[in-house]
């Protein structure tokens, strides 16, 4: 009987446990025996390597994280423990891994199969949206949605007191979560990595505004931007505006996964079980268009990201 086992690795994001449960059950009705791996990579290595079923799964879809578990496991860049990993596979007759992660990962699962000859797929799952080759990433709607419910909560105290308020939010180097909820929330000013800001200019935006009626402010800040306190602190001294700082951190990294992060899992935990069947490898899953597809792995993580430049000029429009 062919063998699959799966992983859950890098950071944690909504939706992998829906794309956990499809890929276990989806594969369990093609004819395979399923395994998944404790703590991603580092569950490889240790052996924590477990039979799943369709009951291991049951009530894990409406979960944010992972019940696999996560972790960073730095020393899997090193042949000889991929060749420990790669052995551990083998001695349980598994031939096939679905890895459910980010970029790092997916650089994990192609030096598997580079070097060792593993059948490999990658299903993307990090809210930072950063992969190139598809539209989307598990976890990202999710994370955005998260963040409009703590702005709509700080608007309410914003419009109270007549406050400008910066909000931090994660993303790494990749302004996509900023630039969604700057949208989505309302936001005046959007600060990303990817396009470079002028903070005089920002500021004495902030005093027209007020000037003109608008006397409460948001600027959301990706966090791969620079020192957020220097940044309020020199708004500070240009307008005489005090902006208060909230970081909303790893809160936006849970919860309950939304409809769209629950159904794209879904639909590409399936398509991952389908290319395995076809006797694929080396292929990572994505969406374009609303099209699910599968498409080389170096390809894919070779591919330059790119900003959505329309969206961001149209950000600057409807914030006025």
């Amino acid at each position: 009987m062919n063998k699959i086992a799966i992983i859950t690795s890098g950071g944690d994001a909504p939706g992998m446990n829906a794309a956990l449960r499809a890929c276990v059950r989806y594969a369990i009705d093609s004819g395979f025996e399923v395994y998944g791996s404790e703590r991603g990579y580092a569950g490889l290595v240790d052996g924590s390597i477990v039979k799943l079923d369709s009951r291991s799964v049951s009530n894990i879809l409406h979960r944010g994280g992972t019940v696999l578990k996560t972790a960073r496991c730095p020393e899997f860049k090193n042949v000889e423990v991929q060749k420990i990993a790669a052995e551990n596979l083998r001695k349980l007759g598994i031939e096939n891994v679905i890895v459910i992660g980010g970029d790092g990962s997916f650089n994990g699962a192609k030096a598997l199969s580079d070097n060792f000859g593993i059948s490999v797929v990658g299903i993307p799952a990090t809210i930072d949206n950063d992969l190139a080759y598809t539209d989307y990433t598990l976890g990202f709607d999710t994370a955005v949605n998260t963040c409009l419910v703590a702005i709509n909560n700080l608007r309410d105290t914003m419009g109270s007191h007549d406050r400008a308020f910066m909000l931090e939010v994660m993303g790494r180097n990749c302004g996509d979560i900023a630039l969604y909820a700057s949208i989505c929330g309302g936001a005046e000013f959007c600060l990303i990595p990817e396009v470079p800001y002028d903070i005089e200019q920002i500021a004495l935006t902030m005093k027209e505004n007020i000037k003109n009626g608008k006397a409460s402010n948001m600027i959301i800040v990706a966090e791969g931007v620079a020192d957020k306190n220097e940044i309020a602190a020199k708004i500070k001294n240009i307008s005489g505006i005090d902006v208060k700082f909230t970081n909303f951190g790893h809160i936006i990294r849970g919860g309950s996964p939304t409809m769209a992060d629950r159904m794209l899992a879904t639909r590409m935990a399936v398509r991952a079980v389908e290319v395995i069947k076809e006797k694929k490898t080396n292929r990572v899953i994505g969406i374009k268009d609303n099209q699910i597809f599968d498409a080389n792995i170096t390809d894919a993580l070779s591919m330059p990201r790119k900003l959505n430049e329309e969206l961001y000029r149209v950000a600057g429009i409807l914030a006025k």
